[in-house]
């Protein structure tokens, strides 16, 4: 079974991952070689339902492996993303306060989150709470990232 890092957007997943493991998979990285854009664009052109299926799709098929796996902050959203997650042995949720993933955010030019540009901070705040609970009902270990580097991070994760 994989190693599938979870999180809201901000939470370290990508950083963790590239620590963990040399050959691990960024689904967000892999999902915009797979549609040929960014995840903004395709939000964009098809809208939030389409990527999520083809998000979908590409759990199924890294849940199976042996990876380190960062997902994107939405993999919750879907309740069959859900039901393969909770199928597997190793899903670990990088977790912090709402406020310590937003300035992490807001600091993170270099990224295009389609969720974070198109919405109010107070709606932002509601798709974390309700995500926060999916979160936590798949997660087999919870990992508070808020005051840890990288490497603290990883050393309670091994």
């Amino acid at each position: 079974m994989a190693k599938i890092l979870l999180g809201f957007m901000g939470a370290g997943k990508s950083t963790v991952a590239r620590a963990l493991a040399q050959d691990f998979v960024d689904m967000d990285e892999l999902l915009c070689q797979r549609l040929g854009m960014s995840i903004k664009d395709y939000f964009d052109q098809h809208g939030e339902a389409a990527f999520r299926t083809a998000e979908a799709q590409l759990l199924a098929e890294l849940i199976d492996t042996d990876l380190v796996v960062s997902t994107g902050g939405g993999v919750v959203v879907s309740s069959e993303n859900r039901r393969l997650l909770a199928q597997n042995a190793d899903n670990i949720y990088l977790k912090a306060d709402f406020e310590t993933l937003y300035q992490r955010i807001q600091q993170d030019a270099e990224q295009e989150r389609p969720l974070f540009l198109n919405q109010s901070k107070s709606d932002l705040q509601q798709i974390f709470e309700q995500r926060q609970a999916w979160y936590e009902e798949v997660a087999t270990q919870i990992v508070d990232t808020r005051l840890k580097s990288p490497q603290e991070i990883i050393e309670e994760i091994q």
